[in-house]
């Protein structure tokens, strides 16, 4: 049965235990928090030294999994056995494992919570094993998020624990890590640990927690290119050239052209509403804004010529291209030429 990640956690708490947990998709945060939980929670400390296996596949195959899955507990109610690293195991995915695991799938030990990770990558659901998963399993399908909509997922995440966040903040957070929600929890926590409840959570406490400078990152950079701003960039030029370490060159450059490349694809558009560009370039509605501001000050064919710029600033890096001789004078002349 497929279900979401917040329904199977649901009923996780309600120690509602289903025989078969299959997890698999590209966002590994989903995977991970469901198959921690059941690690952590299903059984109390003292049932786990004899109930409690974990199995990494590049160390077994179909047949100690489900060896495995049809022992009794001992002196427990029920067991449990988690399977990660599920897509290096030798025998996934051929005919006579997936012959194996499809019996068990059909008639499952109902004492085993056997707890299946496939990370990275989602197991084709024109098989004939995904439709044995289905319907002998609980199927969570872990999907990557797109940018636009991390700034809802940041808010919804500290609603849940009594905190508000600034929409400045939940912008920084959003164009600083992205879709990454693994990294966004991690610093999300931290940053909880030291907010405070009756305070929003504002663009100084990211700052301080997380380490993104809220006047020197590539965003701002950003936005005064799109401004033409040419003394804001300058002070960011300078700050970085005083701490070279703060912002490497070639992820600034990467992040640098994906701005623009997303310019030119607003460009191509004719519906140019806040909800469809904010969907089309895979943005945070509060980006909107400075996305069409940046068009008004930079033409169809500046953009083209600001992303060859670009091209030559990184044919520069590698040597390959003539000028700058160090990684401050490049991005200072690639923003020169921008602006």
């Amino acid at each position: 049965m497929l279900q979401t990640a917040d329904a199977v956690l649901k009923d996780l708490k309600a120690r509602k235990f289903a025989p078969i947990y299959f997890l698999h998709g590209e966002e590994p945060y989903y995977i991970d928090l469901i198959s921690n939980y059941i690690e952590e929670n299903v059984l109390n400390a003292g049932e786990k030294g004899f109930n409690q296996m974990v199995l990494y596949g590049k160390d077994i195959n179909i047949g100690t999994i489900i060896n495995q899955a049809r022992r009794f507990p001992m002196m427990a109610e029920r067991q449990v056995v988690i399977v990660k690293e599920l897509t290096q195991m030798a025998d996934w995915g051929k005919e006579s494992a997936n012959e194996i695991f499809e019996k068990y799938l059909a008639q499952p030990l109902p004492s085993t919570v056997l707890v299946l990770n496939h990370k990275y990558k989602l197991l084709a659901k024109t098989t004939k094993l995904y439709k044995a998963l289905e319907k002998g399993a609980v199927v969570v399908e872990s999907k990557k998020m797109y940018e636009n909509q991390v700034p809802v997922w940041i808010q919804d995440y500290l609603k849940e624990r009594g905190y508000a966040i600034q929409p400045k903040a939940t912008q920084l957070l959003t164009e600083a890590i992205g879709a990454d929600l693994s990294r966004l929890h991690t610093e999300l926590e931290k940053i909880t640990l030291n907010a405070q409840k009756d305070r929003p959570i504002d663009e100084h406490l990211i700052e301080t927690y997380v380490g993104i400078s809220k006047d020197y990152n590539v965003f701002e950079l950003q936005k005064a290119l799109g401004e033409r701003n040419h003394l804001k960039a300058k002070q960011i030029l300078d700050y970085w050239a005083a701490n070279p370490k703060k912002q490497p060159l070639i992820p600034t450059l990467a992040m640098i052209f994906g701005y623009f490349t997303k310019l030119l694809l607003a460009y191509s558009t004719n519906d140019r509403s806040d909800q469809n560009l904010a969907s089309l370039l895979k943005i945070s509605p509060y980006a909107v804004k400075e996305y069409r501001q940046a068009m008004q000050n930079h033409s169809y064919a500046q953009v083209i010529q600001a992303i060859h710029h670009l091209r030559q600033a990184d044919l520069q890096t590698k040597g390959i291209a003539p000028g700058g001789d160090s990684e401050a004078e490049i991005l200072k002349e690639l923003v020169f030429k921008v602006i």
